[in-house]
């Protein structure tokens, strides 16, 4: 497994140490209230684990794959020695010898680590196994105006387009915003900043209109994503023939006999390895995901997913047959959304108990967004075919980088190869037609 030999899990590490493990990352903020300071000790970011929690849980948008579980998680599984780079904000803390300093409350926070291929940038934790990248501000810092103040109702492509527009006022009524500025750009050290999958929406797009230098935002993944509610509502969404055969479907999942069991976080770990099991069988021969192979995927998926069940992130369920396991589905879950994050199935198990995979998942995904009123069932990343027959709404990511004017060739450097690379899966794409 690939990791950083001075990593440990929050329970085994010691306390931080502010001077000597982070970097100050510039003066206080104007009114003596914000602290910038850059934290580049791995033991010191799994201490952050209770502070940053709190603060995840009052950023009414986080994702799951902004909680201090996962991230810590994929760094001890990915992160490379000497290249963590995590920015925090803090508010009120006081001065003095290190003995009598007095940490304030962690108001901002973004995640991130140096990577130098294909070209050096400052990149989040999470890298291509994370579906939504965010930075954290907490509610209430920002003056009017800002994105923490806009209307719930506001659609989300319109948010961005403000965000996009957003000037010198926002700096000066968004400090946290702005703090965060100056600690990203003091990590890069006059590099590009490199922010992969940003929904709509972000708390990364205050940043992105407050950066001073050269800035680009690029198209990224797109994701599917439906209402939240009962069933009976996404069945009302396909017309009446595709309605009909649901039913059927769903008539025929209560005659099999198959039973749901929610997964405890003590046993999460060894049921990750039932879930790959099957995920890797499903798509034998059809082009499996290298990366959900490799020991570091589950050892990473074990240990965040195990603190995530616990705090209620995340939920692993087993679909079993005669107490048989015939499919198991992870899913991240936030107070605005429930996203399937990853399936496996015995094809050949459920074909026997005519069970229709994608409508078991689906209702199974619909009880989660009633269960816990979240609007939102997310279909995550990707545009497959099973997905489109539900009729889902087109919510696709950002990517943001952010240079200086130093840094500006490598920034057009880093748009032209993501554009290369587009073109080449869109010629990819026709020869398969």
């Amino acid at each position: 497994m690939e990791g950083p030999d001075t990593a440990a899990p929050p329970a085994a590490v010691r306390p931080p140490h502010p001077r000597s493990a982070a970097d100050a990352a510039g003066a206080p903020d104007p009114l003596g209230t914000l602290d910038v300071r850059i934290c580049r000790d791995p033991d010191e970011f799994a201490a952050l684990a209770p502070e940053w929690t709190r603060l995840h849980r009052s950023c009414p948008r986080a994702t799951p794959f902004q909680s201090h579980a996962w991230l810590h998680s994929w760094w001890l599984s990915y992160g490379r020695r000497g290249r963590l780079r995590v920015v925090l904000v803090r508010r009120g803390g006081s001065g003095g010898s290190e003995e009598g300093r007095r940490e304030g409350e962690l108001v901002g926070a973004v995640a991130l680590m140096r990577t130098y291929r294909p070209l050096p940038a400052l990149v989040p934790l999470g890298g291509a196994i994370t579906d939504y990248s965010d930075v954290l501000i907490a509610p209430g810092t920002a003056g009017a105006g800002t994105e923490a103040d806009a209307d719930p109702g506001e659609d989300r492509a319109d948010r961005a387009d403000r965000a996009d527009r957003t000037g010198d006022g926002a700096r000066r009524g968004d400090p946290v915003a702005a703090a965060l500025v100056r600690g990203m750009r003091r990590a890069a050290r006059g590099g590009v900043v490199d922010l992969r999958e940003v929904p709509a929406g972000a708390a990364a797009e205050r940043v992105y209109a407050l950066w001073p230098g050269p800035k680009r935002r690029l198209a990224d993944s797109e994701c599917l994503e439906l209402p939240g509610g009962p069933m009976t509502g996404l069945i009302a969404r396909v017309g009446s023939s595709r309605g009909q055969r649901i039913r059927a479907h769903l008539r025929k999942i209560d005659a099999s006999g198959i039973e749901e069991h929610d997964v405890p976080a003590a046993d999460v770990p060894a049921a990750i390895g039932t879930i790959l099991r099957l995920h890797t069988a499903q798509w034998e021969g059809r082009g499996v995901t290298p990366e959900h192979l490799r020991p570091r995927f589950a050892a990473h998926l074990g240990r965040a997913c195990a603190r995530m069940t616990e705090s209620g992130e995340a939920r692993l369920t087993e679909f079993r047959i005669g107490g048989e396991v015939v499919a198991a589905n992870l899913t991240v879950l936030s107070p605005t959304l429930a996203g399937g994050y990853l399936y496996g199935a015995d094809f050949a198990a459920l074909h026997s108990a005519k069970v229709d995979l994608n409508t078991l998942l689906m209702r199974h995904g619909a009880r989660l967004t009633t269960a816990g009123d979240r609007p939102v069932l997310s279909m995550m990343r990707g545009a497959e075919p099973h997905k489109a027959h539900w009729r889902p709404l087109s919510v696709p990511n950002s990517r943001l980088l952010l240079g200086t004017r130093r840094a500006l060739p490598s920034l057009l450097a880093r748009r032209a190869l993501t554009a290369a690379r587009v073109r080449l899966r869109e010629v990819r794409r026709r020869r398969r037609r």
